[in-house]
Formats: C-alpha cells, sequence, structure tokens
C-alpha cells in the first residue's frame, strides 16, 4: 500500500517559465510590424499558436493583424526572395519553357 501511494506521487521538476511574447503594454495593430513580424515564418507564413505560445484571443488578433498589413502591402503574401536570388527556375516553368519553344519550332 505504501509502495502505490509513492507511484503516484510525482517527482517535482523545476522548469523555467517562459516569458509571453505579447506584453500587456504591446498593442495588436497591423502597424505595429515589430511585433507582427516575430510570428511570421521565413517564407511568410502566419506561425501557430504552440509555436508562438500565443492564446487564442492573441493569436486571432495577430492573424488579422498580419492579413490586414499584407492587404495594405506592409507585408508580403509571400516571401520567395532566396528563390529569385539563386536564379533557379522552379521545374513547372522550366517545363513551360522548353514547351513554348517546341510549339514555336514546329510552327515555323
Amino acid at each position: 500500500m505504501h509502495k502505490f501511494k509513492r507511484l503516484l506521487h510525482k517527482s517535482k521538476r523545476s522548469f523555467r517559465r517562459r516569458l509571453p511574447p505579447i506584453k500587456s503594454g504591446d498593442r495588436i495593430d497591423y502597424r505595429n510590424m515589430s511585433l507582427i513580424s516575430r510570428f511570421i515564418s521565413e517564407q511568410g507564413k502566419i506561425l501557430s499558436r504552440r509555436v508562438n505560445r500565443l492564446t487564442l484571443k492573441q493569436q486571432r488578433l495577430i492573424t488579422i493583424a498580419i492579413k490586414q498589413a499584407r492587404i495594405l502591402s506592409l507585408l508580403p503574401f509571400l516571401n520567395n526572395e532566396k528563390q529569385f536570388e539563386r536564379g533557379e527556375s522552379t521545374a513547372r516553368t522550366a517545363g513551360l519553357r522548353t514547351r513554348n519553344k517546341m510549339n514555336r519550332l514546329t510552327l515555323q
């Protein structure tokens, strides 16, 4: 009986409480780019609530703010800069180019 009680009692682990990503003074607004940019991935995607460690209400407000900033062209919808810097074409566009060349050759 005594062993059983000991098994139920979990060992207390010390853990460091993480600081909330949004402080009480921060306004969640589409103009607050320094705040909004923390919740966007490198590709320009909105990060999930688990990754952001936000409450449901905060995540909704952040999402709305990001979408407003995108519509007002303060933020890009996609961040494809790396793809264009390398000068590589995607397989789909490369295939289209060869098809267009072939069509031009057959028409002539």
